[in-house]
């Protein structure tokens, strides 16, 4: 396929990955920051794009392309997840024909919010997988990643960004071509019909579901490990990967692309080969909760971080055992 190289925004990148993966059908309500990923998406021949009165609407209209056979996305900003929940945690239980994504866009700062909810907290709530890209590029190739994801493990995902990826620039290359992968339509009302003599049976299967993705996030090219130094090891994913290289540019890195479930066994091997090991995340201690929670010792941060945008200084300040000023 014939290259070229581009510069996009982290929503742009988002809508050429999915055009990309072949994506057929999207649906959205817009909120800064996360617009410009369905006015990209309309400006493409190829595919359906369209407003929805709502984010629950917009989820429901490219869950049902999905059911159809064929790869959907829809988008919203952090608080707009909240209006799409109902559908969120149902099809988690029901699973997907083609792939599906919901794109997240958080608002570290509250640029241009109400608040700052941390969208990581419902990966596990609603028993999806989570995947986080710290860049434009990583969220054009990872956002081929998470509808291959979708159709193998039969599962909605969650795509989280952040106003720094959606709203930056990045130079790359990107593919010229593209391929549509079409399913079949098939009636199937014990899957898709979340009644409660289905949801029962539905739920199990969830929960097998999650053992496998489990086993994938050991495995998955989405996880990646620069080594470095053995005295300082850095966890880190979203932006926050970038914030951490470059205030400490000898730490040995883990960088999470597919932050939920976690590669517990990988980070425990990772935490073997460096003296102290810190976790790097804006907002909520989602990381650091989960690898205390399993036993792996790591250094957080106060509770004052959990307000507002990190940065190259803040993430220094983090690791001296500062807190927040005010």
């Amino acid at each position: 396929m014939k290259k070229k190289m581009v510069l996009l925004s982290g929503n742009e990148a988002v809508a050429w990955g999915a055009r990309m993966a072949g994506v057929c059908f999207a649906s959205a309500y817009p909120g800064t920051p996360s617009t410009e990923i369905l006015e990209t998406m309309a400006s493409f021949d190829e595919l359906e794009a369209q407003w929805a009165v709502n984010e629950k609407v917009a989820y429901e209209a490219a869950f049902g392309a999905c059911i159809g056979g064929r790869r959907a996305l829809t988008a919203c900003k952090h608080v707009g997840l909240n209006v799409a929940m109902d559908p969120l945690l149902t099809t988690a239980y029901s699973g997907v024909n083609a792939g599906f994504v919901a794109v997240v866009a958080d608002d570290p700062g509250i640029h241009s919010s109400q608040n700052e909810q941390d969208t990581r907290r419902i990966a596990p709530f609603a028993k999806v997988p989570l995947i986080e890209p710290s860049s434009p590029s990583e969220a054009y190739r990872f956002i081929a990643e998470a509808y291959k994801i979708s159709e193998e493990f039969d599962i909605p995902v969650l795509f989280r960004i952040s106003t720094r990826i959606s709203h930056t620039k990045e130079s790359f290359e990107i593919e010229g071509g593209r391929e549509v992968l079409v399913r079949p339509l098939t009636k199937a009302p014990k899957k898709y019909v979340m009644v409660p003599g289905h949801a029962g049976p539905r739920h199990l299967d969830l929960e097998k579901r999650l053992v496998r993705l489990q086993e994938y996030s050991e495995k998955t090219v989405l996880n990646q490990i620069e080594l470095k130094g053995t005295e300082i090891g850095i966890i880190a994913s979203g932006v926050s990967v970038l914030y951490a290289r470059e205030a400490c540019p000898e730490a040995s890195v883990f960088s999470l692309g597919l932050s939920y479930p976690l590669p517990l066994e990988r980070i425990r091997a990772f935490a073997k080969k460096v003296r102290r090991l810190y976790v790097i995340e804006e907002l909520e201690p989602f990381l650091e909760e989960q690898l205390r929670f399993a036993g792996i010792d790591v250094i957080g941060k106060k509770p004052s971080w959990r307000c507002g945008e990190l940065g190259v200084a803040a993430v220094k300040r983090i690791m001296a055992a500062e807190e927040r000023e005010e």
